[in-house]
């Protein structure tokens, strides 16, 4: 037997309104991890526990929501190395995982920010919201927004650029 999914968002809720910051479930053949801390989004990692050997391997894409520090970032191929346009100087700051994005805290206000504007590292440049949970998404870099490369309420990608900094 497995949680269905309003056990696991009740589970999500109720370690996140609490002090603990990383939780496991195992049930069976599923796994739950719940891992948070201060000033990050609460990550939610579920993935398949080992299964007996099969004939033939079965592929299986776990849903991952994880900071973007932990992982590589993706290797591009060569053809799209030489279609993309080699922008100097230039650092991005992406999403560190997968929801809505958000360029300002509520529909009446101003964006957090525009292109021109000086940024600082750990200040505040978007929301992400997954699962309900709204995530402040921070600058990992000192600059001036040179490209947002999102727009409010576009769904964002783990690992998509959401702006350009020189």
């Amino acid at each position: 037997m497995s949680m269905n999914f309003d056990q696991i968002i009740e589970l999500i809720k109720t370690v996140s309104d609490s002090k603990v910051t990383n939780f496991t479930y195992e049930e069976g053949d599923q796994l739950i991890q719940i891992k948070s801390g201060e000033k990050k989004a609460t990550q939610v990692v579920q993935v398949p526990v080992a299964q007996p050997a099969m004939a033939a391997p079965i592929a299986m894409a776990p849903q991952v929501m994880m900071p973007q520090a932990e992982f590589a970032a993706p290797i591009a191929t060569a053809a799209q190395a030489e279609a993309a346009p080699v922008e100097e100087n230039l650092k991005l700051v992406k999403s560190p995982l997968v929801g809505t994005f958000y360029s300002a805290p509520s529909p009446d206000d101003a964006p957090f920010i525009s292109v021109g504007d000086t940024v600082k590292k750990g200040q505040v440049i978007g929301i992400v919201e997954a699962m309900k949970l709204m995530n402040e998404i921070e600058s990992e870099y000192d600059g001036v927004v040179a490209e947002i490369m999102v727009n409010n309420k576009d769904m964002v990608e783990y690992g998509q650029t959401l702006i350009k900094i020189k």
